[in-house]
């Protein structure tokens, strides 16, 4: 069972899955740095254990890890992503992360409540945000079904679905659904999580490289309804 009471998806079989667990797990384990490890879940709140390797070297790793190897189904997408995240240390959830990031197209609207479980397990800021804006949006935008699922997520008890419906429209740019991002912004107008406050300060922020008078109309008329938190986050680059 997941954090939320919900059962864990099913992992399938992959070979591709065992190739790349196989891999990586003696990779990091020899690039492990204890030393650095403590520094980083200091960083991190302590929201989850490290193995002490920086971005750059855990990039290049995975690069070698994953050379060579075929381009992935869904089925195996999904292997690989809840076995690394099955694993308690960071990074490998960074692998998962970055592996579904390149290859969220494999993935059909199915592949949602494997995202969902991804958001809601050992969930903060550093895996939730990439995965909202680079897998659940590009799932989202290629069947518009699925945004009854993100207008459910925005109404969700939990802190987390409700920053991915947020910020899965960040890379949508010109295709941005307007009404949704504004609608899901006033829906959580009043929360008092200052990850949802930024949430939606960022969210508006970005469309606002697109639109900004669309945005400045939108806090001209709602302002008095968001924190100073948000409002300056949205007008950060464009001004009031």
């Amino acid at each position: 069972m997941t954090a939320t009471g919900t059962p864990a998806p099913r992992v399938p079989r992959s070979a591709l899955a065992d190739t790349v667990l196989d891999r990586v797990t003696a990779a990091f384990t020899a690039a492990a740095d204890p030393g650095r490890a403590a520094a980083m879940r200091t960083y991190m709140k302590d929201v989850a254990p490290f193995l002490g390797i920086p971005t750059p070297a855990r990039r290049a790793l995975t690069r070698t890890v994953l050379a060579g190897t075929p381009r992935p189904d869904e089925a195996d997408c999904t292997a690989v992503a809840l076995r690394c995240w099955a694993l308690p240390e960071r990074e490998y959830h960074y692998v998962a992360m970055d592996f579904l990031r390149r290859h969220a197209g494999r993935c059909s609207s199915g592949f949602l409540p494997v995202a969902r479980h991804l958001v809601t397990t050992v969930p903060w800021w550093d895996t939730v945000d990439p995965l909202a804006a680079h897998v659940i949006g590009r799932l989202v935008a290629a069947d518009h079904a699925l945004t009854a699922d993100m207008d459910a997520w925005i109404t969700d008890a939990g802190l987390w679905p409700v920053r991915a419906a947020l910020l899965h429209q960040l890379a949508r740019k010109d295709t941005t659904d307007t009404d949704r991002l504004f609608g899901y912004c006033l829906l959580q107008a009043g929360h008092p999580d200052f990850f949802i406050r930024k949430a939606i300060g960022w969210a508006l922020r970005e469309y606002a490289k697109t639109d900004p008078d669309a945005v400045r109309a939108f806090l001209a008329r709602e302002r008095g309804r968001f924190a100073p938190l948000t409002v300056r986050e949205a007008l950060k680059n464009i001004g009031p």
